[in-house]
């Protein structure tokens, strides 16, 4: 039977030189005694996964609002489906696959109910009242380093540092890296930036599958964009005609599998370039290593506007994007006006709250909701016929 150590010791002997290993962490803000078999990514991972935010991600806004209907993607299918594909990468790049499971898995547990429309509306309401914005990836480190409460010794699940540096500096389209104290000031490791591109992977072509199966895309709009071209030629049907659904699960899974190829390769190029030889090496260098060819690139970008111009504009998308920001501002309104209306394990009656304090809590409050929530939270407030 393997042990902790066995296992810290097959990382030593099959990963690459520049992977992170576990037994090489910088270690969690507060020491903790080391598992008998699992290392500390593993731990990390296993606590992401049994936390309370976790689990409301499956009830939280990807593009299509949940009442929309149950075919579409979450927040939680979208963080197993960036988990999944990270792993696969980092598994040919010999790279940590715990730890790019543990960020890819954490990577989205501040995100607000109603996906970019509703961090759009709070981070205008902070705005407005120049306290800062709101931005999902620092809450996210919030969550996992205050708000959860599952330990005696400390706030939040107490996650490895590297852990930490990947949900606060995750980067993508949507994504802004954050900053934190100068106890996880550190460099981003591979795994982190695997986690940023499987996150564009995932989005970017499963939008175009749900936007297929939504009907706010048709095969038509497609055909003039290039990578969808390439993705189309390469599938061959068994016998007879595919139905329009097969035929847009093979294109989407040939797009994912084009793209994952040329990253592979790009990457392993720049890595043999580099001449890395430690994770602190990685750690040190400045500028991204993990990421596409230039003509990629070009082709995913051209993609990437399609989708931006005929689901993300389209009047459906539009009209839950705007409903959800309204109901978004609704809530803060009447919380604001009297927060005697929160719960009392949200805000205190002991004591006098600043105006900073009572946003903030507001603020966290509603990111805390699902969709789900949010809306029956709504109901209650705003319908007098609703059940309080």
């Amino acid at each position: 039977m393997r042990n902790r150590l066995d296992i810290e010791e097959l990382e030593s002997q099959n990963l690459a030189p520049y992977a992170m290993k576990s037994r090489e962490s910088s270690g969690r803000i507060y020491p903790e005694p080391a598992h008998d078999y699992r290392t500390c990514y593993q731990r990390d991972r296993d606590r992401v996964v049994h936390c309370a935010a976790f689990r409301k991600l499956e009830y939280k806004t990807q593009v299509f609002i949940v009442t929309e209907g149950d075919s579409y993607r979450t927040r939680l299918t979208h963080s197993l489906e960036v988990a999944q594909i990270g792993r696969t990468i980092g598994r040919c790049l010999r790279l940590n696959e715990d730890l790019i499971e543990a960020i890819a898995l954490a990577h989205d547990l501040g995100h607000p109910p109603f996906g970019h429309a509703g961090e759009e509306a709070l981070n205008k309401i902070m705005k407005d009242a120049r306290l800062g914005g709101f931005n999902h990836n620092q809450h996210s480190f919030e969550i996992v380093h205050h708000h959860e409460k599952r330990y005696p010794d400390f706030d939040g699940l107490n996650l490895s540092r590297e852990v930490l540096v990947g949900i606060l500096k995750h980067r993508s389209l949507y994504d802004v890296p954050a900053t934190a104290g100068q106890e996880i000031e550190e460099g981003t490791t591979l795994e982190a930036e695997v986690v940023d591109v499987a996150d564009s992977l995932a989005y970017l072509n499963h939008d175009v599958d749900d936007g297929l199966t939504s009907g706010c895309i048709q095969e038509e709009d497609l055909v003039s964009n290039q990578l969808w071209q390439k993705a189309r030629r390469d599938i061959q049907a068994p016998s007879g005609a595919m139905s329009r659904e097969l035929l847009k699960c093979q294109v989407v899974k040939q797009l994912i599998d084009m793209q994952i190829k040329d990253l592979m390769n790009t990457t392993d190029q720049r890595l043999r370039k580099l001449g890395l030889q430690s994770s602190r090496d990685v750690k040190a260098y400045q500028g991204s290593i993990v990421g596409f060819s230039a003509s990629m690139r070009r082709e995913r970008d051209s993609l990437q506007t399609l989708i931006n111009t005929k689901l993300y504009n389209h009047y459906r998308v539009l009209r839950m994007t705007n409903k959800a920001k309204r109901i978004i501002n609704d809530l803060f309104g009447v919380y604001d006006s009297d927060p005697q209306q929160l719960p009392y394990n949200i805000y205190g009656r002991d004591r006098k709250h600043t105006r900073q304090e009572k946003y903030q809590t507001i603020c966290n409050y509603i990111a805390s909701m699902t969709d789900h929530f949010a809306l029956e939270e709504h109901k209650k407030l705003f319908n007098p016929y609703t059940k309080v």
